[in-house]
């Protein structure tokens, strides 16, 4: 793709305009009723114009139409009663919006107003919101709702291992997922090794998962990004909410500090597993795990064009394991604080400025009667950001602003053997030299709709990662353009190019978490991605039935993995221990959403293929991805039996993960070695598949309004079924040698059998 084509095509279409025609423009904020909650995508349409725009993350919204006696104008949310307004338009017009919780109904939706048919009308593909209301009424494992399990059962979104959080986009790894919260970068969002996520979905207002045609706004990561979203507090009354699950609790508070102008919002979640599991450890046996979160948030409306907020959030994970001479002893979590200015010049230009702050530490160590080995893991982020939203006119929306990084890391490992009391090392923290990188952008994108059937996304991304040994500066244009086919229907293309300045280096073995962020070098150059995908969208039953099919193909370049035999080490300074490859991945995904009525839910299926290649490994061939797994079926559903009980289910089914099967056995003796006379032969990497792997979750759900102290509450028992049928799915794969053959046999450990679970939960 011609760079040069593609900033011209921008740069001439951004500034086109409409005729000389007098026009006038429609802005204001849409706010839930119940709370003040801002409404972030909700639906703004003028009939006789035929032209709509959605709320931003904040809830503001602006739309410039011709002047004209009066304009019918049409508001709408899932979940939400519609609103439709008649006012007169022969000057500027603000309009602030409070829209009401739709009341429950058991018969199928009358439809008052058009439904939102944003996913045919616009450019962006890829891209796909998940109602926090969803999230709370699928079925759970242990109790816990989990905003990353429902982010795997999307199309072109795969799972780790069982039961775990884990998700890989369209081939790419782990490290290649920018999950934020608030703007923040959290770099490990999980607890309890994985089985839950670090998010309490009772403190999120909103999830927006990309993972195609990127909007220029974002970037530092190739593969996705998952835009997570605080509540701001409720700003009209005192509110409470909890649950209490099998393993943990959880509270939440909020209510306005000054009644519609400032609110705050207090969450937090805590374990009692390690409680729990104590009186069925053996003396023997010590062990304990400990994980918590907290998030709060206050907003405050300072003016009438300007609105402060300030999150934060924290979580660890503290685990302990000692039996028989070995322990290990694991620490990791973060923490993230954002202060946000918005400013409104006017009816057509919004401003949001932020400073933000975060930090993820790993320490993890192990002891093995006198051998010890540690690893430490640390980034400290301080970051800027400025972003623009012009709003010329019904066909351009124009974003353009920039951000900036301060890295700061700490990693270092070590491994040796000590005797009698000098077991451990003098690795700490505080002693490993620090890191200092840079990583700056600047952007700007377009929403410009050309004329009535095509509409483009058009960016331009710049970014720049500087050091004290090299600099890299990379440009990289974003297209994405829609041909409307029909009212409802649509066909839409787009392509991408992603950089990514930092690299998370997994170990090749260890069970535990011991990956290592480490930055870009000169040796170690920035990842890169170009990606392009095409898209039908087509809708039925006026908006309520959403169904589309993505094609894709992405390439991947600098891709960096430890050298076999290597995980430890010392400092940053990895580059001779690190071997790197590319990989590419291409595939077809299929999404079928019904969005209202008795029965909701959805479909997807994903058939991809994913492979890597690295000079150094497999013998320079080519090799699948360990996660490449050709088909993927996602099956969702929700039945409201009626105003107090409801069901929810969901099945999954993929094809197995990829490991390797080694060909024979070499005897090995006095080899210095742990492994001694046990040394196993492999001819190629990946070359075996697991089994298919399926599962099927179930739960109901009891609601009922009941008093206490004369004051009513809402509550709510969930019963839970996770692996309803107990399948057997393969968790990992170990080689056992077979005495009578001397010829190693593959053995299979599946760990989750069906686990029920029983939450309550309530809200005041």
């Amino acid at each position: 793709m011609n760079h040069k084509i593609i900033l011209l095509f921008f740069m001439t279409t951004i500034w086109i305009h409409g005729g000389a025609q007098v026009k006038y423009t429609l802005s204001g904020l849409i706010k839930e009723a119940e709370s003040g909650e801002a409404l972030i995508g909700a639906n703004v349409f003028i009939l006789e114009q035929n032209i709509g725009t959605n709320t931003n993350n904040y809830g503001f919204y602006s739309i410039t139409v011709p002047a004209s006696d009066s304009l019918t104008v049409s508001y709408s949310y899932l979940g939400h009663e519609p609103v439709v307004v008649r006012i007169p338009f022969d000057k500027n017009n603000s309009i602030n919006l409070e829209m009401k919780q739709m009341v429950s109904a058991l018969d199928e939706v009358v439809v008052t107003a058009d439904q939102n048919d944003d996913n045919v009308s616009r450019a962006q593909m890829g891209s796909i919101e998940i109602p926090i209301a969803k999230i709370k009424e699928l079925p759970t494992i242990l109790g816990e709702q989990d905003v990353l399990k429902i982010i795997q059962l999307l199309p072109g979104v795969q799972a780790g291992n069982e039961g775990t959080t884990g998700f890989y986009v369209r081939g790419g790894n782990a490290d290649q997922n920018l999950v934020q919260l608030d703007e923040a970068v959290v770099y490990n969002p999980n607890h309890l090794f994985g089985l839950f996520s670090a998010f309490n979905t009772r403190a999120i207002n909103n999830v927006n998962l990309i993972k195609g045609g990127f909007p220029a706004q974002y970037g530092g990561r190739l593969s996705s990004i998952l835009d997570i979203s605080m509540k701001e507090g409720n700003v009209k009354r005192f509110g409470a909410e909890g649950g209490i699950g099998l393993i943990s609790t959880q509270l939440t508070l909020e209510g306005p500090i000054k009644k519609e102008e400032a609110s705050f919002i207090i969450s937090g979640r805590r374990t009692y597993f390690d409680w729990m599991i104590k009186p069925f450890l053996s003396k023997s046996v010590k062990t304990n795990y400990a994980f918590y979160d907290f998030n709060a948030k206050v907003n405050w409306k300072i003016g009438e064009n300007d609105h402060v907020y300030f999150s934060a959030f924290k979580g660890n994970d503290d685990a302990l394991y000692s039996q028989d001479g070995i322990e290990y002893n694991i620490l990791f979590g973060n923490q993230t604080g954002t202060l946000r200015w918005n400013h409104v010049f006017g009816p057509r230009l919004f401003l949001n400025t932020s400073i933000i702050s975060n930090q993820y530490l790993q320490d993890i160590s192990a002891l093995q009667d006198n051998a010890f080995s540690s690893v430490i893991s640390e980034i400290k982020d301080i970051s800027g950001k400025m972003e623009f939203q012009f709003y010329p006119s019904p066909d351009h929306q124009i974003k353009f602003g920039g951000h900036y990084f301060d890295h700061r890391f700490r990693s270092a490992g070590e491994a040796k053997v000590g005797s009698g009391s000098n077991q451990g090392t003098d690795l700490v923290t505080d002693s490993i030299p620090v890191k200092n990188m840079s990583e700056a952008a600047l952007y700007i994108n377009d929403d410009i709709r050309l004329n009535e059937n095509v509409s483009a996304n058009l960016g331009l991304r710049i970014p720049a990662f500087l050091s004290s040994s090299v600099n890299y500066i990379r440009i990289e244009p974003r297209l994405a353009v829609k041909v409307q086919l029909s009212n409802n229907s649509s066909l839409k293309g787009s392509y991408t190019l992603m950089n990514q300045f930092l690299h998370l280096i997994p170990s090749t073995t260890a069970s535990v978490p011991t990956d290592i962020w480490i930055p870009s070098t000169q040796h170690t150059k920035p990842q890169e991605s170009q990606q392009y995908s095409l898209g039908w969208y087509k809708n039925f039953n006026n908006n309520q039935i959403e169904t589309n099919v993505e094609a894709y193909y992405k390439t991947m370049k600098n891709q960096v993995l430890f050298k076999e035999g290597n995980q430890l080490v010392r400092s940053l300074d990895v580059d001779n221990l690190l071997v790197y490859g590319k990989g590419w991945s291409y595939g077809a995904e299929f999404f079928v959403k019904k969005k209202t009525g008795r029965l909701t839910g959805w479909v997807a299926y994903t058939l991809s293929w994913t492979n890597q290649q690295f000079k150094y490994l497999n013998y320079g061939k080519q090799f699948p991805f360990r996660y490449d797994r050709r088909h993927d079926l996602s099956l969702v559903g929700t039945y409201d039996l009626n105003e107090r009980w409801s069901l929810s289910a969901t099945f999954v089914f993929s094809s197995g993960n990829t490991y390797t099967v080694p060909v024979g056995r070499t005897q090995v003796n006095h080899g210095g070695s742990l492994f001694e006379g046990n040394y196993f032969i492999y001819q190629a990497r990946n070359n075996a598949r697991l089994n298919p792997y399926h599962r099927l979750n179930f739960s109901a759900t009891y609601k009922k309004q009941r008093k206490i102290f004369k004051k009513p509450y809402d509550s709510e028992w969930v019963v839970s079924f996770y692996n309803m049928y107990s399948r057997k799915n393969p968790y990992f794969i170990y080689f056992q040698v077979d005495p009578r053959t001397d010829k190693p046999t593959a053995k299979q450990v599946s760990l989750l059998p069906i686990i029920p679970s029983i939450s309550y939960n309530f809200k005041f």
